[in-house]
């Protein structure tokens, strides 16, 4: 049985794009641009570990 190729069928996880100093505001919002890509940049780590994994085990 042919293997799938894991580019096709698990394309491994692409980094989130940091932001620019200028995209903040400097005023202080709750969802600050920069805690956004923070929260995205654990996201895309969970995800290239667990994508690692598996491709490890390949």
């Amino acid at each position: 049985m042919n293997d799938p190729s894991p580019h096709t069928d698990d394309p491994r996880p692409v980094p989130p794009e940091r932001p620019l100093p200028e995209d903040c505001c400097q005023s202080g919002c709750n969802a600050c641009v920069f805690d956004l890509y923070q929260e995205a940049l654990a996201r895309y780590q969970a995800e290239l570990r667990a994508w690692d994994a598996r491709h490890a085990a390949r």
